[in-house]
């Protein structure tokens, strides 16, 4: 993690992705000793689409020189690679013209590495707090097991659930302590496993609206596009670059921070609080969506009630005594033109 970023006092090891990787190949063995051929086969080309994301995402991890454009290229290149294997192409978006363009098949390949880069990247933005980003892909692949299941869709719903469970099993020695990170690895490895799930749900499923897996995986995808927006073109910095003004970054300086006291003797509490705050916050919405968002227009409101949502909680934790502009409480003003918070 990054100086700007970075919310620990010791170091960690940033090497969790592996046990996402292993996790994965031991329940694909566990497959093919139960015969279940098919469900292995789409393991196996999973886990070798995944590579591209996952060992560069790994390198950065260890050596902390991968160059930004070099990470986004790798995070394109295994949901391009899962296409080819797997057939895992977007053929729709339920948006009209979108759908049209993606009857174009090169334009449906763009648009589904677009897709699944975006998901890659937005686990990692999250990353940050012990158990946010794992919590948050456990929470996104049980809804979308929960779509799976009332799809009768078993193969589905055993790459969701194998998905979460490896994010559960690093759990254990991630939350709430921290004793080891996922790391850019584990995150895009992650992003990448829900991205084709959400893929494969609409490949196989014509009467599931696409806005419902969007509505499902809102919190992280909210944050990145809001982060692009933020650097971009108010800050007017690199959208690469990092810096202190992610919506759980201020969770845990504007609201946890000040409701718990620091302590010596477990310097990971206001850090395992922020994320369950986050959760508390996001959890209800995803599982809204699971259940009720299965119409358009249902999904598209559960989309605009997060978007609201964040924005409104993200001003009030940006906003401070010397803020008396709306658009500064949003967090828009270059970084030179505000005070550290």
């Amino acid at each position: 993690m990054s100086a700007a970023q970075k919310f620990h006092t010791r170091p960690v090891p940033r090497v969790g992705g592996i046990s996402f990787f292993i996790g994965m190949l031991a329940a694909s063995a566990y497959f093919f000793l139960s015969e279940e051929t098919d469900t292995t086969l789409v393991h196996v080309k999973l886990l070798f689409a995944a590579l591209p994301a996952f060992l560069v995402g790994f390198v950065e991890d260890l050596t902390k020189k991968v160059s930004v454009t070099t990470r986004l290229l790798a995070t394109f290149a295994s949901p391009l690679i899962a296409s080819w294997l797997l057939g895992a192409i977007l053929p729709r978006m339920d948006v009209w013209v979108i759908d049209v363009l993606l009857k174009v098949t090169p334009i449906a390949l763009v648009v589904t590495a677009f897709a699944g880069a975006g998901i890659a990247n937005s686990i990692n933005i999250i990353d940050g707090f012990n158990g946010l980003a794992a919590l948050t892909a456990i929470m996104i692949l049980g809804c979308m097991g929960v779509l799976a299941w009332q799809a009768n869709d078993v193969f589905i719903l055993q790459l969701a659930m194998t998905g979460a469970g490896v994010a559960l099993g690093f759990l254990v020695f991630n939350f709430p302590t921290g004793r080891i990170f996922m790391g850019d690895s584990g995150a895009y490895f992650l992003g990448f496993w829900i991205a084709e799930v959400a893929v494969l749900l609409v490949v196989r499923h014509p009467s599931l609206t696409a806005w419902q897996l969007l509505a499902i995986c809102a919190y992280p995808v909210i944050e990145v596009i809001y982060s692009i927006y933020r650097k971009k073109f108010i800050r007017k910095m690199s959208p690469g670059l990092p810096d202190r003004l992610h919506f759980h970054m201020l969770v845990y300086r504007r609201l946890v921070s000040r409701i718990i006291p620091s302590s010596e003797m477990r310097p990971w509490l206001r850090n395992a609080m922020t994320t369950a705050t986050l959760m508390t916050i996001n959890a209800p919405f995803a599982f809204l969506a699971a259940y009720y968002g299965d119409t358009k227009r249902a999904a598209i409101a559960c989309i605009v009630a997060q978007v609201f949502l964040y924005m409104a909680i993200y001003a009030r934790l940006v906003r401070g005594h010397w803020c008396l502009n709306p658009i500064v409480g949003l967090g828009l003003l270059p970084e030179h033109k505000t005070k550290s918070i």
